[in-house]
């Protein structure tokens, strides 16, 4: 197992309130596969986040091992990727503070994605990519 960007993510009070609206929009009941999709919905922008400060002023909070299941080690390699595009050092800091932009950018963008109205949407925004 790779060396994760952080041991656990507590999320902003924004981002649980925009999660809850897609629990209820797509029936996907768990946070943590809605952040995977987040995570990866904004690793796809060309752009790299804004760096800008996010509280982590909310009750969610999950591991590391919760957050990528799976996916973990290819969550790593595809942050490492990202940020050696975006021209950034990988280091410890670089990638903790990386993964939380991508993270809350990507709840942003589904959230704010009137499209996105069941789980089916999810899948036609992968297969748009």
């Amino acid at each position: 197992m790779l060396e994760p960007p952080v041991n656990s993510i507590r999320l902003s009070q924004t981002a649980k309130d925009q999660l809850t609206k897609l629990k209820r929009s797509t029936k996907i009941e768990q946070w943590n596969i809605l952040c995977r999709w987040a995570f990866f919905r904004s690793l796809a922008e060309t752009a790299p986040p804004s760096v800008i400060p996010i509280p982590a002023d909310s009750n969610l909070e999950m591991t590391w091992k919760v957050f990528g299941g799976e996916l973990a080690d290819i969550s790593v390699l595809a942050l490492k990727q990202r940020c050696y595009q975006d021209g950034l050092e990988i280091t410890p800091e670089i990638l903790s503070q990386q993964f939380r932009l991508h993270l809350h950018r990507g709840i942003g963008y589904l959230a704010g994605d009137s499209n996105l109205r069941k789980i089916e949407d999810l899948v036609g925004l992968a297969k748009g990519y």
